[in-house]
Order: structure tokens, then C-alpha cells, then sequence
């Protein structure tokens, strides 16, 4: 059995493909915050009153694009969080590399896909349905793995 300062080496193929996919995740998310703030300028909404560009402009809370963007960021923070835990967890389990590799592909571009359908270029529903059930479906996959590990 491996131990754990060998799982958790860039040595390890399912643990480099995790940092590599945590970092994709992490860039993609931080691109949320510039997607909100491109969406606020073009809509000219803002939820403080010390942005405004012009005393014209008021506080605006309801501009559907901008809270499209903002739902889709959220929907990344309660999504890839726990990935970001259970998928270092699962490493821990010394998994098959195929199985794993390809698990942690499907939750990074499935959570990509899930942001262009519904805050880049709106698609209708199944295709964010889709996107997101494939993370789910891989990130609960991990989470049994783990706690099935743990257990026994």
C-alpha cells in the first residue's frame, strides 16, 4: 500500500491530474468575478452607491444578466468546494489512475460546460442539467469511495 506522501506527489498521475484540474477550477472561478464585473458595466448596475459612474445611475440589485452570472458563480462555489475536498480524499484511496483521472475530467469540464450554457452564452435546459449532474454524479462517486474506505 502506498503511503500517503506518495499519493500526494506530482509523481502520482491521479494526484497531478487533480492539482491540474484544481487549478483549471480555481482560474475558472476567479473568471466568474471578471464575468460579473464586465456584466455590471455593460448593464450599468451596481449594488453600491460609491460605484456608480454618474449621479444618473442608482443602486441596482435586479439586472437579470448580471444575477445569471452571479447564480452561475454561486452554483460554482457550492459545486466545486466539495470537489476540492473529497476529490484530495479520494487521491488518499489510491483509486485506479484511469478511473480517477477521467473522474476528475468529467467534474472540470462538466463545471466549464455548466458556465458557458448558463452565464456565457445562455443554452436551453437539458444542457445545464447535464453539465451538472455529471459533476455531481462524480463528486458523490468520489465522496462513497471515501467514506467506503474510511469505514472498512
Amino acid at each position: 500500500m502506498a503511503s500517503p506522501v506518495e499519493l500526494l506527489s506530482l509523481t502520482n498521475p491521479v494526484f497531478k491530474s487533480f492539482v491540474f484540474w484544481v487549478g483549471v477550477l480555481v482560474i475558472k472561478m476567479l473568471l466568474m468575478s471578471l464575468l460579473t464585473a464586465v456584466q455590471r458595466f455593460k448593464t450599468k448596475t451596481f449594488a453600491n452607491p460609491e460605484d456608480l459612474m454618474s449621479p444618473k445611475l442608482k443602486v441596482k440589485f435586479d439586472d437579470p444578466n448580471v444575477e445569471r452570472v452571479r447564480r452561475a458563480h454561486r452554483n460554482d462555489l457550492e459545486n466545486i468546494l466539495p470537489f476540492f475536498a473529497i476529490g484530495l480524499l479520494y487521491v488518499l484511496t489510491n483509486p485506479s489512475a484511469w478511473l480517477a483521472i477521467n473522474l476528475f475530467r468529467a467534474v472540470g469540464i462538466s463545471r466549464i460546460v455548466h458556465t458557458l450554457v448558463y452565464a456565457v452564452v445562455v443554452v436551453p435546459q437539458p444542457s445545464r442539467a447535464l453539465a451538472f449532474f455529471v459533476a455531481l454524479g462524480a463528486t458523490v462517486y468520489m465522496a462513497l469511495q471515501v467514506v467506503l474506505s474510511a469505514a472498512f
